[in-house]
């Protein structure tokens, strides 16, 4: 039988962009006792940022630098793996920089590294800047094919926006918005009902309840804003329906979340990234979380961004850095026993 401590799950947590609030956010977790509770806490960066991450947020822990080889030999939790590679005092705050997007990079890479090879139960990381990402890796699109690589994974992945107990997932993300509508198609929406279903399942949804929003106005209004909801959206619907998904819709995006956030729903598919990304981020800024599903592990992140503006000042709300964190432990941990046989 497994310690207590030995069955908790590992999650690799990568330091995200230095010039913005992620030093501090990272510290501010690796002193909270809720986390020690739920998961052992590997800590990836250079130990340089982050203690001065520590002084910015005004905590002290102890936390221990452990070799990048072997980090599972030990004996406390949280560690540190210090990879060495920026001097914080070239960080420039508030200002996105190639330095500061090749040292989020190698922490990713990393943290999916260890996750990968069995190192970790669950990834996370603190808020990247896509535009640092961009200057020091041209390549990059978003997390979600960034990590689809690193992994070598083909299949379907997509991300989450999720809120206490509400899930938003869409069918298109990280593109123009003059591009959306011919990017609709039954099979893209079929698809992210069953990644939805999947990914919540997995999550603790027994059966997930997914209400379906409409691309145009007012749903289409019977065809006179469009049809893609006649043509694409709604035979996508129930063709899900008929697979045992229990999927409702489409409804129009104006209302379909007040649905949701009365409980009728646990989840919502929209369109476009900003379609769910407003309403999620409005009902709650500071306890959204982000999560890459598809993969073979969660990937979680808070659904905010790096916050320049506030970087250096010791204020950075840690609400939704801790709900990623809790949530990847507590889809790690399930994970864990659903993989370990039942006691005789």
């Amino acid at each position: 039988m497994q310690s207590g401590l030995q069955s908790k799950p590992i999650i690799a947590l990568a330091m995200g962009d230095p010039a913005g609030i992620s030093p501090e956010l990272t510290a501010k977790i690796a002193a909270l006792d809720e986390v020690h509770a739920a998961a052992r806490l590997i800590v990836i960066g250079d130990r340089r940022v982050f203690d001065r991450g520590a002084e910015i947020a005004g905590v002290r822990l102890d936390i221990r630098s452990v070799p990048a080889d072997d980090p599972l030999e030990a004996g406390s939790w949280p560690v540190f793996v210090d990879l060495g590679h920026l001097d914080p005092a070239t960080v420039e705050q508030g200002v996105a920089a190639i330095e500061g997007g090749s040292f989020a990079l190698k922490n990713f890479r990393h943290a999916l590294t260890m996750a990968k090879h069995g190192q970790a139960d669950a990834v996370c990381f603190t808020p990247f800047n896509k535009k640092a990402m961009r200057l020091a890796h041209p390549p990059y699109d978003d997390e979600i094919s960034f990590s689809a690589e690193e992994i070598g994974i083909t299949g379907p992945a997509s991300e989450f926006n999720i809120l206490d107990r509400l899930w938003n997932a869409r069918v298109t993300s990280h593109v123009p918005l003059s591009q959306v509508a011919s990017l609709i198609t039954t099979d893209r929406v079929l698809k992210g009902l069953q990644l939805a279903d999947s990914a919540m399942r997995r999550a603790g949804f027994e059966r997930p309840r997914l209400a379906v929003a409409g691309l145009n106005p007012h749903a289409g209004d019977g065809g006179n804003f469009g049809r893609e909801e006649i043509d694409v959206i709604g035979p996508a619907v129930e063709e899900a329906r008929s697979l045992g998904i229990e999927a409702d819709g489409p409804f129009p995006s104006d209302t379909v979340f007040l649905r949701a956030k009365s409980g009728t729903f646990d989840g919502v598919l929209t369109m476009y990234h900003d379609q769910g990304q407003i309403a999620m981020k409005l009902m709650g800024f500071d306890r959204g979380v982000t999560l890459l599903g598809g993969f073979p592990f969660p990937i979680c992140t808070p659904a905010h961004g790096t916050a320049y503006d506030i970087a250096g000042r010791g204020i950075a709300n840690i609400g939704a850095t801790r709900a990623a964190i809790l949530l990847a432990a507590e889809m790690a941990a399930s994970r864990r026993r659903a993989a370990t046989p039942a006691s005789l």
